[in-house]
């Protein structure tokens, strides 16, 4: 006597097999993702490319310094920096800051991000001021339009007004001179 509602042996292979070959197929996806040498911490932008989007934010009030305009870009190498008191990878990455402000090809501007505005000057006032320009966002709108996930994010915006890289996280030395600095180079070496 067979038992009817038994599977065919084919079939019973096949339920047996599936979960094996999807996750070989699954661990397949995963090495070669890994041995692909891409950095998966790597958050893409959207914006590479594309021109800065058209952002008029008023100055910080008390450090007498223009806010921040994206019609200042033209012609210019900017890098536009997101920071705010409140961000402590910020406190950390100033100092870098501090040593890019020094080189003078290009301009650092910032836009200071959902911070009130003393803390803002007590923070600049404590560690020293960078930048050029400030833009005060202080509702995050402008952050939105630039596709910033969270502080500190700088982004190289070309003699052309576009943006030409996105660094998402705190600049340290080494990240300045293997990442930010080619990237620098070769937006200044780019027409305008």
């Amino acid at each position: 006597m067979s038992n009817e509602t038994e599977a065919p042996a084919p079939r019973r292979r096949l339920f047996v097999l599936l979960p094996l070959l999807v996750f070989l197929g699954l661990a397949g996806l995963f090495l070669s993702q890994l041995l692909s040498g891409r950095d998966v911490a790597e958050i893409p932008s959207a914006l590479i490319g594309l021109p800065a989007p058209q952002t008029s934010l008023p100055p910080l009030e008390g450090v007498n310094l223009p806010g921040l305009d994206s019609k200042s870009f033209a012609g210019r190498v900017t890098l536009v920096n997101v920071f705010a008191s409140w961000c402590a990878p910020c406190r950390e990455e100033h100092p870098v800051l501090l040593g890019l402000s020094q080189d003078k090809r290009f301009t650092l501007a910032a836009l200071n991000y959902k911070d009130q505005p003393e803390n803002a000057r007590r923070f600049l006032g404590e560690l020293g001021n960078p930048y050029q320009a400030i833009g005060v966002d202080p509702a995050g709108r402008a952050a939105i339009d630039w596709g910033v996930y969270g502080v500190p994010e700088t982004f190289v915006v070309g003699k052309d007004g576009k943006i030409a890289y996105k660094h998402v996280g705190p600049l340290t030395r080494d990240s300045v001179r293997t990442l930010l600095l080619p990237q620098i180079e070769k937006a200044l070496a780019a027409p305008g």
